[in-house]
């Protein structure tokens, strides 16, 4: 981290900040993530991205899709603070060394979490208004005419599970033994079953957010922003839905949201004949991800919390699904 914050403190030059700029770190996950207070230009966000995890170009990708969605799409999202020489992606040398880092300045939003981690009464009340949103996003990206150079990643299952998972292997996951292990197994099989029915047509697969959960949603004045598109890229639909219940999907709450939120999709976009008996499915498969997303981070605190505990959950979850989906 310390390199981390050097970095920051290099990009802050290259965006012409004043001297007595200071940076706070907000968050850890992928990227390290920092608010920056400077006594000119106000507070914004500096996002120091994690090395290897995406190129130049896929960041540039990110960017322009959500410009394109501010635009277009009514769905709002941060604006991009360019460096002093219009650069969106500032590159930034670690001193210690060859790496190197690209950093992405946006403007500060005002807002808070729509709930906390296990959804709660607010929460709801805006599942909704999420729910017409990503519809708002999906039906943008399926006609959108995409940059020639636009590129980002699949959220399909071999980048999830496959021999190359982006997030590491499931089985890897802390708390991962003999029966675990046997349980996830049945859930992983079926679920690679079922994805390959369902198949990935462009009415159920394409461009999308990939990380709708709380943390990365703001609600100010009764309105909701959508932050954080570092993992966004081709996946179904569906997915999106899965992600907006990560980390509380055990919660007795999450039926009730998902119908909230699905009220909320029907406003401004349609799913297919089918795809409301796989909503569960798409909650399993990130929930899935997720055990493995927690093994491979055992060093960020907001993972190391949940353990050995998330793992557990996600069994109990798996026998509970597979009673309705061999």
């Amino acid at each position: 981290m310390d390199r981390v914050r050097r970095c920051a403190a290099d990009a802050l030059a290259a965006y012409g900040a004043h001297p007595d700029a200071t940076i706070e770190l907000l968050n850890v996950s992928e990227n390290a993530t920092f608010l920056v207070s400077d006594p000119e230009a106000g507070l914004s966000v500096l996002r120091v991205h994690r090395l290897g995890y995406h190129t130049e170009l896929e960041i540039a990708s990110e960017l322009a899709w959500m410009g394109a969605l501010r635009a277009e799409a009514g769905v709002r999202t941060p604006r991009v603070l360019p460096a002093r020489d219009g650069r969106q992606i500032v590159t930034v040398a670690e001193r210690t060394g060859e790496a190197e880092r690209q950093c992405v300045r946006f403007e500060f939003l005002p807002g808070i979490e729509p709930a906390g981690e296990t959804g709660g009464a607010l929460a709801a009340s805006h599942f909704a208004e999420l729910g017409e949103i990503t519809a708002r996003m999906h039906r943008h990206a399926s006609g959108w005419s995409r940059p020639a150079w636009f590129t980002r990643f699949h959220w399909d299952y071999a980048a999830a599970f496959g021999e190359a998972a982006r997030w590491g292997r499931w089985q890897d996951g802390i708390g991962v033994g003999p029966a675990e292990r046997a349980i996830l197994t049945r859930l992983d099989r079926v679920l690679r079953a079922r994805l390959a029915a369902f198949g990935a047509g462009p009415a159920r697969y394409g461009l999308v957010h990939a990380d709708t959960r709380l943390a990365n949603l703001l609600v100010h004045e009764g309105s909701i922003s959508v932050i954080d598109f570092d993992d966004s890229g081709f996946s179904w639909y569906l997915y999106d839905l899965g992600t907006a219940v990560s980390f509380f999907e055990h919660s007795p709450e999450v039926p009730a949201l998902v119908d909230s939120w699905l009220t909320g999709y029907h406003r401004a976009g349609q799913l297919l004949a089918g795809d409301r008996a796989e909503i569960w499915t798409f909650i399993m498969f990130r929930r899935l991800l997720l055990t493995a997303w927690i093994g491979s981070h055992r060093g960020v605190d907001f993972a190391a919390g949940l353990g050995a505990g998330y793992t557990r959950g996600s069994c109990d979850l798996a026998e509970s699904y597979l009673s309705g989906h061999s």
